[in-house]
């Protein structure tokens, strides 16, 4: 097959854009579309639970409704994320927000109370209201359970959050687990370790992967969503190790696998280790998933829909 040169018109469709990716095929523009019409599927097999994995500022970065409404349509049946994602989300469902355009002289923006990730920021005062909120929720969760799991802690949280955009309400509503293993790398997390210095709470670190497992040998097959790399991409993938790994995987990623990080590790890496199945359907993406995914997400809507 020869490569045929992509086509841009006016008014054109996402879908009309992916198919015209694919109708190169190659590079990143036939990543991109194999990664389009691989979702679509992993979204229409009923028999599939599909596990998104969130690395890096995902919610800082814009992805927050992006991510809430996979979860309220029912898109996804299991999330896995940074303790920082889950702060951020807090964040804004107590009010503050992420801002931009705030420059680049850092030790003017510490001056000024600000923080900086990339090219967003945040603001002090924010976490000063996070902090507040946070501590009243954790005192009314730990006057019902001393010990709890990650995953029934942050469910718990989210039967207390008010902000319909929450990806953690949302997911509380819909039911939809959240694991965290990483939470206490996070604001969340200190924020954590300072409430149980004077209230009796404990986080059983062990707990989550009973019900993961639970959930894993209970579906017939397991899709992953990898949006960086990180503690969340390798807990996606190891949780279904017992059961001879994933049965689709699509990942977006700027790191690179000369270093033998997991991050930048090609998906077929995981065939050796049985955390993808032989002959899965893998596609890797890379670049910046704040741009890639929405696009990939809207055309495999469209796909899937048009499928019907």
């Amino acid at each position: 097959m020869k490569v045929n040169h992509i086509n841009i018109t006016p008014n054109m469709k996402i879908l009309e854009l992916i198919n015209q990716l694919g109708e190169a095929g190659v590079l990143g523009a036939g990543r991109t579309f194999r990664a389009t019409k691989l979702l679509a599927k992993m979204i229409k097999d009923p028999e599939m639970k599909i596990f998104l994995s969130v690395a890096g500022p995902m919610v800082p970065g814009g992805m927050r409704n992006i991510i809430s409404k996979l979860i309220k349509d029912g898109v996804i049946d299991v999330l896995i994320t940074s303790g920082a994602n889950i702060t951020h989300d807090l964040l804004e469902s107590f009010g503050g927000h992420h801002y931009r355009d705030c420059g680049f002289d850092d030790e003017k923006l510490h001056e000024q109370g600000m923080g900086r990730i990339g090219d967003v920021y945040t603001n002090s005062n924010d976490f000063e209201v996070f902090e507040k909120e946070i501590t009243k929720i954790l005192e009314k969760i730990s006057q019902e359970k001393k010990v709890t799991s990650i995953q029934e802690l942050v469910y718990q949280i989210g039967s207390h959050i008010e902000d319909d955009e929450s990806i953690i309400k949302a997911a509380h509503e819909k039911k939809i687990p959240i694991y965290a293993p990483g939470i206490i790398d996070s604001m969340l997390g200190l924020q954590l370790w300072m409430f149980t210095q004077t209230n009796n709470l404990c986080l059983d670190a062990l707990a989550d992967m009973h019900q993961l497992s639970d959930i894993v040998f209970e579906s017939k097959k397991i899709g992953a969503i990898l949006l960086g790399g990180g503690v969340p991409k390798h807990y996606a993938l190891a949780s279904s190790l017992l059961k001879g790994g994933v049965d689709a995987a699509i990942q977006i990623t700027m790191d690179r696998s000369e270093t033998g990080s997991l991050s930048g590790a090609p998906l077929e890496e995981a065939k050796s280790w049985a955390k993808a199945r032989a002959g899965s359907n893998l596609v890797t993406v890379i670049g910046d998933a704040t741009i890639l995914f929405p696009l990939i997400l809207a055309g495999a809507l469209d796909m899937a829909e048009n499928d019907k």
